[in-house]
């Protein structure tokens, strides 16, 4: 492994939108719009960094002391031919576990990352790292954090030294990280248990001058990375390191993690590798914005349903945000990047015949709260039955098979 530079030179190429937006607190303010200020080349924070000075936000004046609602971020860049959004939210205010998406685009070498990091609550629970303040974070909150980190500073090695990007080589940075990650000796030990678990799933991508894109889908658990088509609609590029693969089976069972990232057991990051043409829409997100539909397709439906009343990318993502945190039950975040699409109008409309397809396929035959659990599971098998073959058109084969 190459040691990360830590004092890397920054050339000001690498950006993302205008930084994250933290939505207000105030249950009377939450419906606002995020307004965000004009700049030249803006980034993240740096890794793990909140967007404006806390992750969760404050209550002040008449926001104190009542309840204070989930905190949550979004991201929203616009300019031709690129396009991105970002959504982070916390089920529990302050005990979220997913680390903030990691959006990055270089300029120079006209290479990019989009990835999630979902800390593994249950095995990664006991307490690991203490803040100045004195709240004290789970193995879980660092593993995520901490894996976010290393895959910033190993696509910043891969980009100024215009290296091929693998998954050895950011298995080696998290295993780098590892090494110097505040860890904490559970009293509690069994099977089960783990230092530092985290799902990751991350696309590294790079423009050719030829115009087609080529990518690596990279990831270790069930967080998953998708293209998002406006023929075949959501394709997903990663397959969960789960004894079941079956996304159905996926929702109705909840199987135990075969694979995640973590600092004590051996692991491992899977890689597939693709091409498509441009333009293109490629997306991470973590269990919270799949893992609790009631179908596959609805997690679609969720995305082009906002995308057509979205009038730009922050607004795309606010709407997203609003309408995840509907329905899951969990922490949950999204990386999304579009190329090649002129300006935003032209995104959107690129999309709307399969918006219009996708919507009625939901709802055909759907069943009401009053019907019975056989109703709904065939109803279930039968959206599934009509919505599989293209979803998994570019699922990758098992680890195992790769070998």
């Amino acid at each position: 492994m190459t040691p990360p530079h830590q004092d890397a030179e920054d050339d000001g190429s690498r950006i993302i939108g205008r930084g994250p937006v933290a939505l207000p607190s105030s249950p009377s303010r939450a419906e606002e719009r995020p307004t965000l200020h004009e700049s030249g080349s803006a980034h993240l924070p740096p890794s793990g960094a909140p967007a404006t000075g806390s992750s969760s936000p404050q209550p002040t004046g008449s926001d104190a002391p009542g309840p204070q609602p989930a905190p949550r971020m979004i991201w929203g860049h616009g300019t031709p031919g690129l396009h991105t959004i970002g959504v982070w939210t916390e089920r529990v205010p302050g005990r979220g576990e997913d680390a903030e998406p990691l959006l990055a685009y270089h300029l120079t070498t006209h290479r990019g990352l989009i990835g999630v990091f979902d800390g593994s609550g249950g095995s990664g629970s006991s307490p690991a790292w203490q803040a100045q303040d004195g709240e004290q974070r789970t193995g879980a909150w660092v593993g995520a954090r901490v894996a976010r980190l290393a895959m910033d500073c190993w696509f910043q090695e891969v980009t100024t030294a215009r290296e091929a990007a693998d998954a050895e080589n950011l298995k080696g940075y998290l295993d780098f990280f590892h090494e110097r990650a505040p860890k904490r000796r559970s009293k509690i030990v069994g099977r089960m248990r783990r230092q530092l678990p985290t799902t990751l799933a991350a696309i590294e991508f790079s423009l050719p001058p030829e115009g087609q894109l080529e990518g690596l889908a990279l990831w270790a658990g069930d967080s998953r990375a998708y293209l998002l088509d406006p023929e075949a609609g959501l394709q997903v590029l990663t397959r969960d390191h789960t004894e079941v693969s079956d996304a159905l089976e996926l929702l109705r069972s909840d199987p135990p993690m075969t694979n995640t990232v973590s600092a004590d057991r051996d692991f491992y990051v899977q890689e597939h590798s693709f091409k498509f043409p441009l333009p293109c829409v490629l997306l991470t997100a973590t269990d919270g914005f799949y893992g609790y539909v009631h179908t596959p397709a609805d997690f679609e439906n969720t995305l082009l349903s906002t995308l057509r009343h979205a009038n730009c990318e922050t607004e795309w993502a606010d709407l997203i945000r609003r309408s995840v945190q509907v329905y899951t039950a969990d922490d949950a975040s999204l990386g999304l990047i579009a190329l090649g699409y002129k300006d935003f109008a032209c995104l959107r409309d690129a999309f709307a015949a399969r918006q219009q397809f996708i919507a009625g396929f939901c709802r055909k035959n759907r069943p009401t709260h009053t019907d019975p659990a056989s109703a709904v599971r065939a109803w279930q098998d039968d959206t599934w039955h009509g919505y599989r073959t293209g979803y998994e058109a570019y699922l990758p084969a098992p680890q195992e098979e790769q070998a």
